[in-house]
C-alpha cells in the first residue's frame, strides 16, 4: 500500500446537493476513509447542509473532512470554494445566504462581483477558458487552482495539455457525485428527476459513465499525473478549519445597564417566586433556585434563560397563551420566570435533564403558542434581533415510500395511472419498499434520500453576531420566514441555541373559551370529581391529549382521579411503556391484582409513586443513578442513548456499566435485565415526566371546559380549527349528544366565528366553505339584511353563502337563495338595472340533497345523520347505541362513516377506526394482519362496514375487526372527509 500516492478528493458532492449527488455525506466519509484518502472535502452546491453529518463521520472515523461549496455564478462559471480556517469558513457561509436570500427557495443567484468580495477561501476553477483563468488570478492570488476532472472522456489528454497553458496551477480532483460506481443508476435517475422527465429523454444530461464516484488511488495514479495528486494533499494541508471550531455566543442586549447577565436572572427569578409563592416561598423551593442559579451561571446560560423569558414576556403582554414544556418544566427558574406553569417542587424531577455540568451544552426549552397567534410571536423574534441574527432551523424532507415510488415510476416513463396505483400500495407508516421490480428496487434506493429543506415547526437560532457567518441562511417557502440549512440534530450536535417558538391550537382553544365562560385558568377549580368521571368514561372527544382513540382505550382502565394520574396517563399510552412492558404491570398493580414490590428503599423512592414500574424518562436516569452508581450527566447520557440507539445503536457500552453497577449494589441479574429492556423500550419514544406534567394541566383544563361548558368549548373547537384528531362535524355531534343547541349559520345572525347565543351555539361564517374571513367579517358587520342584494359580497361568495342556506332567512330554502343569489352581486356601470321579478315556484330540495349540500358547504349538517337514511339499505348492522347491550366477545356488524384513523407508533401495527352513526360513535380496532390483508376497504372506505367481536372495558366498547367491507356506493356524492392519521 505504501507505494500508492496520497490523495485528497476536493470537489465531492453528497445527496444534499438535492437531485444531483447520490450518496449521503456518511457513506462518502466512510469510502474516502477506506480507500486511504488524505481528506475529503464536501463541496455541495451552494449549501453546508450535509456538512454536520459528514464532520460527524468524519470525526468518528478520523478522516480529515474539508468544508467547502460548489457554485455557479449567473454567467456559467463554475468554480469551488474551500474553506481554509474560521474566517475564510464564515465567508463561504456568508456568500451561500447572499446567493440564496436573492432568490426562491430552492435556487439562488451570485455574480463574480459577490465571489471578487470573498477574503480567504481557496479558488478551484471548473472551466477550460482562458478568460476564466485570468479573472481567478487576479482576484484569488495564490490561492486559485484549476481543477482537472479526468473522466476517461476521448479528450482527457487533449484538455490536460490545454489546461496547462493558462497559467495557473492544476489539481486533481473527481467532481464526485457517489461514494461507489453502482450508484449510476440511481443518480442517473435524480438527475431524471430533477429535470422532470423521463431518464430516456435525459440524453446528454446524463453523465456518460459510473467514473464520477470516488475511486482507487491505483486508478487515479494511472489517470493523473502524479504532480496533480501531490497538489490536492497540499491543499487540503491548508485547510484546517473544523467544525469544532465553531462558538457560539448568545444574544446580550436584554440585560438592562449596571446589571450583568447572571445578576439580572437572578433578579428575575427572585421577583418571579415572590409572584408565584405569594404567602412566602418554601424552603426547598428556594434552595433549588440557588443549585439551579448557581449551575447556570458556572455553564454561563443567563443569556438563554433571558432570551425565552423575553419571549415569553412579549406574549403575555399581547394575551397570547402560552406554556413551556418539556425539559423547561424540570427547573425552578422557569417557573419563576412565567416559562411553564407546572411546579417543579411538586413533581420531583431531575434538573440534570434540563442543565447539565458534564454534558455542557444549552438547555432544551419548548414554549407552545396559541397555533393561530404564534406567527406574531415569531415575528417578533424577527424585529427583535433582526433577519441577519434569527432565523428558523431546518427540517429536511427525505423520500418516504410513496414519493420515492412516484418519482421513481416517472423517471422511469411509467404511465400516470400505473404510477398511481403502485404508489397508492405505500401508506406514511410504511418504512421500506419490497425490490419487486425495476421501479420499485429503484424506490427502495430513493427512500431516505433527503428531497429538500423545509422550516422547523418552530426551531429559533438566535446568534450575538451575523447567523450567516456560523451557518448559511436561506429564504423558506413562506413568506417572511428564512431558515439555516441546519436541522435540530446538527444543531445539538454542535451545541448551538435553539428556541422552540411551537404552536398549540388546544391554547388557542382554551383562551377562547375561557374569555365565552369569562373564567380565567386560575379561576378553574382543580381536582373535580365530576370531571374525573367524565374522563373515566371516555367521554373525551375534542379534550387535550386523551381524545385519541389509544388514550380511550386506557382510561376506562387507568380511570385517573388526581392530577397526577392524568400525568401517568398522557405518558403511559407511548411506545415507550409499550415497548418496555410496562403498561400492564402498572394497571395490574393499580387494581391491586399483584404486589407492589421494591428491590431497595432506594429504588422505593424513584418508582413509588408509579407504583415500582418505570413510566418515565427521569425515572430510568434516576434508576442508573441509585442502583448502578451512574453521575447524574452519564445519566443524561444514557438517555440521550436511548433516544438514538433504534437508529445508530451505542446502548452496548450502557449495558455493560448498567448490569455490571447493580451488580455491584446488591441487585439480582433479573432486576438489571429487567430495567435494560424497559431502557430499550423507551428509545421507542418516551416521555419524560416534565412534558407529561404539562399536558396534564391542559388536558385537565379543557375536561373541566367540556363537562362545564360545552357549548363554549366546541365553539372554541371550532374557532380553532384545523386541531386535533375531529373534524367540526364530530364536535358538532358530540356537543349535540351533550345537550347543546346548534343553530345553523346565517347572514342575519351570525358572525364570523361561531359564538353563544342566549346558550345555544351559533355556527360562524367561517364555516361556510368558499368564504374568504375578509369577506365573511364584512357580512358579519353590515347585519340585518332585508334582502340577498344588500349583501356586499362578489357573485362568487354569495352562491357559496346559498350553498351552505346562510341565506335562508332572507330567501327561504337552498333553491330560493341560489335564484336570489344569481341575481344579486355587484354590476357594471353599463348594465341595465335589474328588473324586479317574483321568485319562480322552486322545489325544495329533498332532506337527502340538503344532507349532502350542508357537507358539501359547511362539513357537517344540523339535520338527522346520513345513516339515519340508509338505516333501511343496511339490514344486519347493529347501531352504535345497541353495542351497549351485547356481551363480551359477540360477533357483530356495524356501519359507520369513517371519522378518524389513527395508527399508534408502536410495533404492534394496530389501527384505530371511528365509525359514526346516528346514534353515536363505533369504536373499532384494526390489527397488523387484518389491516394488511384488507388494506383498500380500510384506507379507501367512506362508509365502512366491519364484521367482528365485542370488547367491553366497563363502559368502554370496542369492535374487534375480523372482515372489512366498503359500502360508499351508498352515500353517492357525500363528502364527508376523516381526520387520517394525525
Amino acid at each position: 500500500m505504501d507505494c500508492l500516492p496520497e490523495y485528497a478528493e476536493l470537489h465531492c458532492l453528497s445527496n444534499f446537493s438535492f437531485l444531483r449527488g447520490a450518496s449521503h455525506p456518511e457513506e462518502l466519509v466512510e469510502r474516502a476513509h477506506a480507500l486511504g484518502y488524505t481528506a475529503l472535502a464536501l463541496t455541495d452546491e451552494c449549501s453546508l447542509a450535509g456538512a454536520v453529518r459528514a464532520h460527524l463521520a468524519a470525526k468518528e472515523r478520523g478522516l480529515k473532512l474539508i468544508f467547502g461549496t460548489e457554485v455557479t455564478l449567473q454567467d456559467g462559471l463554475k468554480l469551488v470554494l474551500l474553506a481554509t480556517d474560521r474566517r475564510s469558513y464564515g465567508a463561504i457561509c456568508s456568500l451561500i445566504t447572499i446567493g440564496r436570500r436573492r432568490s426562491r427557495k430552492g435556487s439562488y443567484v451570485l455574480h463574480r462581483k459577490d465571489v471578487e468580495a470573498v477574503v480567504g477561501p481557496l479558488l478551484l476553477l471548473l472551466s477550460e477558458k482562458e478568460e476564466d483563468a485570468r479573472w481567478a488570478a487576479e482576484h484569488f492570488p495564490g490561492r486559485a487552482w484549476i481543477a482537472v476532472e479526468l473522466h476517461c472522456g476521448p479528450n482527457d489528454r487533449a484538455k490536460l495539455d490545454s489546461l496547462k497553458r493558462w497559467g495557473l496551477p492544476l489539481v486533481a480532483a473527481g467532481d464526485v457525485h457517489m461514494h461507489v460506481r453502482s450508484r449510476k443508476p440511481l443518480q442517473d435517475v435524480l438527475t431524471a428527476i430533477r429535470l422532470g422527465k423521463p431518464v430516456a429523454q435525459c440524453g446528454q444530461a446524463l453523465h456518460p459513465n459510473a467514473e464520477r464516484h470516488l475511486r482507487l488511488r491505483m486508478r487515479l495514479a494511472r489517470l493523473y499525473p502524479p504532480g496533480l495528486l501531490a497538489e490536492a494533499v497540499r491543499i487540503a494541508a491548508r485547510c484546517n478549519f473544523s467544525l469544532e471550531e465553531l462558538r457560539y455566543e448568545y444574544p446580550e442586549e436584554l440585560v438592562p445597564g449596571g446589571e450583568t447577565p447572571a445578576s439580572w436572572l437572578r433578579k428575575l427569578t427572585l421577583q418571579g417566586l415572590a409572584w408565584r409563592f405569594r404567602e412566602g416561598v418554601p424552603d426547598k423551593v428556594r434552595e433549588l433556585a440557588e443549585r439551579e442559579l448557581a449551575l447556570i451561571a458556572e455553564l454561563r446560560y443567563e443569556p438563554f434563560f433571558l432570551t425565552v423569558h423575553d419571549v415569553v414576556r412579549y406574549a403575555r403582554e399581547n394575551d397570547i397563551l402560552c406554556q413551556g414544556r418539556g425539559s423547561a418544566a424540570n427547573s425552578v427558574v422557569c417557573y419563576a420566570l412565567g416559562i411553564t406553569e407546572v411546579d417543579p417542587a411538586r413533581m420531583n424531577m431531575l434538573f440534570e435533564r434540563f442543565v447539565s455540568r458534564e454534558r455542557n451544552e444549552p438547555p432544551d426549552i419548548d414554549v407552545d403558542f396559541e397555533h393561530q397567534r404564534r406567527e406574531e410571536v415569531i415575528q417578533y423574534v424577527y424585529r427583535k434581533y433582526g433577519r441577519e441574527r434569527a432565523a428558523l432551523a431546518a427540517t429536511v424532507i427525505c423520500y418516504r415510500p410513496r414519493s420515492a415510488v412516484r418519482d421513481a415510476g416517472k423517471a422511469l416513463g411509467l404511465p400516470p395511472e400505473e404510477i398511481d396505483r403502485l404508489a397508492k400500495n405505500f401508506t406514511f407508516w410504511d418504512t421500506r419498499v419490497p425490490a419487486d421490480s425495476l421501479v420499485l428496487q429503484v424506490a427502495a434506493a430513493l427512500v431516505g434520500f433527503p428531497r429538500h429543506l423545509s422550516q422547523h415547526v418552530g426551531g429559533f437560532v438566535i446568534s450575538r453576531g451575523p447567523l450567516a457567518e456560523l451557518v448559511p441562511v436561506e429564504n423558506a417557502a413562506m413568506a417572511e420566514r428564512t431558515v439555516i440549512q441546519w436541522d435540530k440534530d446538527d444543531l445539538e450536535a454542535l451545541g448551538l441555541l435553539k428556541v422552540d417558538v411551537l404552536a398549540l391550537g388546544m391554547l388557542s382553544a382554551i383562551r377562547r373559551a375561557l374569555h365565552f365562560t369569562g373564567l380565567r385558568i386560575q379561576d378553574i377549580p382543580a381536582e373535580d370529581p365530576a370531571v374525573y368521571a367524565m374522563i373515566q368514561r371516555a367521554d373525551t372527544i375534542g379534550v387535550f391529549q386523551i381524545e385519541s382513540r389509544a388514550q380511550m382505550s386506557m382510561l376506562p382502565r387507568l380511570r385517573p382521579k388526581t392530577f397526577y394520574d392524568l400525568v401517568i396517563e398522557v405518558a403511559i399510552v407511548r411506545p415507550g411503556p409499550i415497548q418496555g412492558g410496562m403498561v400492564h404491570p402498572y394497571l395490574r398493580r393499580r387494581r391491586g391484582e399483584e404486589p407492589v414490590t421494591y428491590p431497595s428503599d432506594a429504588v422505593r423512592q424513584v418508582l413509588e409513586r408509579t407504583l415500582g414500574v418505570p413510566i418515565f424518562q427521569e425515572q430510568v436516569m434516576q434508576l442508573a443513578m441509585v442502583a448502578a452508581g451512574f453521575s447524574p450527566g452519564e445519566a443524561d447520557r444514557l438517555r440521550r442513548s436511548m433516544a438514538a440507539w433504534k437508529k445508530r445503536g451505542g446502548l452496548e457500552p450502557f449495558e455493560e456499566r448498567l448490569k455490571s453497577g447493580m451488580a455491584r449494589n446488591g441487585y439480582s441479574a433479573e432486576f438489571a435485565a429487567a430495567i435494560y429492556r424497559q431502557i430499550l423500550g423507551f428509545g421507542e419514544y418516551g416521555f419524560p415526566e416534565s412534558h407529561s406534567a404539562s399536558f396534564a394541566l391542559l388536558v385537565y383544563v379543557s375536561s373541566w371546559l367540556k363537562h362545564h361548558h360545552p357549548a363554549a368549548f366546541c365553539a372554541a373547537l371550532l374557532n380553532s380549527q384545523p386541531m386535533g384528531f375531529y373534524a367540526p362535524a364530530q364536535l358538532v355531534q358530540d356537543a349535540r349528544r351533550h345537550g347543546v343547541e346548534v343553530l345553523p349559520a346565517d347572514v342575519n345572525a351570525s358572525d364570523w366565528d361561531c359564538m353563544l347565543e342566549n346558550g345555544a351555539l351559533r355556527l360562524g361564517l367561517r364555516m361556510v366553505g368558499g368564504l374568504s374571513e375578509k369577506s365573511g367579517r364584512r357580512v358579519a358587520a353590515g347585519k340585518p339584511y332585508e334582502s340577498v342584494t344588500a349583501i356586499e359580497v362578489n357573485r362568487k361568495e354569495l352562491r357559496c353563502l346559498a350553498a351552505a342556506d346562510a341565506l335562508r332567512s332572507l330567501a327561504g330554502h337552498r333553491r330560493l337563495a341560489h335564484w336570489a343569489a344569481a341575481g344579486a352581486g355587484p354590476r357594471a356601470p353599463l348594465d341595465a338595472a335589474p328588473v324586479e321579478t317574483s321568485a319562480p315556484d322552486l322545489r325544495a330540495p329533498r332532506e337527502g340533497e340538503d344532507i349532502v349540500a350542508d357537507y358539501a358547504s359547511l362539513g357537517l349538517t344540523l339535520g338527522r345523520h346520513p345513516l339515519a337514511l340508509l338505516r333501511k339499505r343496511l339490514k344486519g348492522f347493529l347501531r352504535a347505541e345497541e353495542l351497549k347491550s351485547r356481551p363480551q366477545g359477540s360477533t357483530v356488524q356495524v356501519a359507520g362513516l369513517v371519522t378518524c384513523r389513527q395508527r399508534p407508533d408502536t410495533a404492534s401495527g394496530v389501527i384505530f377506526v371511528t365509525l359514526e352513526d346516528e346514534t353515536g360513535c363505533v369504536n373499532v380496532v384494526v390489527w397488523a394482519g387484518v389491516a394488511e390483508r384488507q388494506r383498500a376497504a380500510l384506507l379507501g372506505s367512506r362508509l365502512l362496514g366491519v364484521r367482528g367481536a365485542i370488547e367491553r372495558d366497563g363502559d368502554v366498547v370496542h369492535v374487534i375487526a375480523r372482515r372489512l367491507s366498503d359500502h360508499s356506493r351508498l352515500i353517492g356524492a357525500l363528502d364527508a372527509p376523516a381526520r387520517n392519521f394525525h
